[in-house]
C-alpha cells in the first residue's frame, strides 16, 4: 500500500463570532488542485471531543482496505 498523507486544520474560535466555513484548497506535485470539506463541530469541549473522535473513527470505516 502505497504511504499516505492526512489533511486536516483546527482552530477555536467563539461560536457567535463565526460567519462562514468555506472548502480548502490542496495543491499537488504536478500541480493539480484539490478541494477538502472543512467540518464544523459546536459545543462544549467535551461535546468538540467526542464528536471528533467518532468522525475520525467513521472517516477510516470509510476506508477498510487501508
Amino acid at each position: 500500500m502505497a504511504k499516505l498523507a492526512l489533511v486536516y486544520g483546527m482552530r477555536l474560535f467563539p461560536e457567535e463570532e463565526l460567519g462562514e466555513v468555506g472548502e480548502a484548497l490542496v495543491t499537488l506535485k504536478d500541480g493539480r488542485t484539490a478541494r477538502v470539506t472543512m467540518h464544523l463541530i459546536e459545543g462544549s469541549k467535551e461535546q468538540i471531543e467526542e464528536t471528533l473522535r467518532q468522525s475520525v473513527e467513521a472517516f477510516f470505516e470509510m476506508y477498510p482496505e487501508i
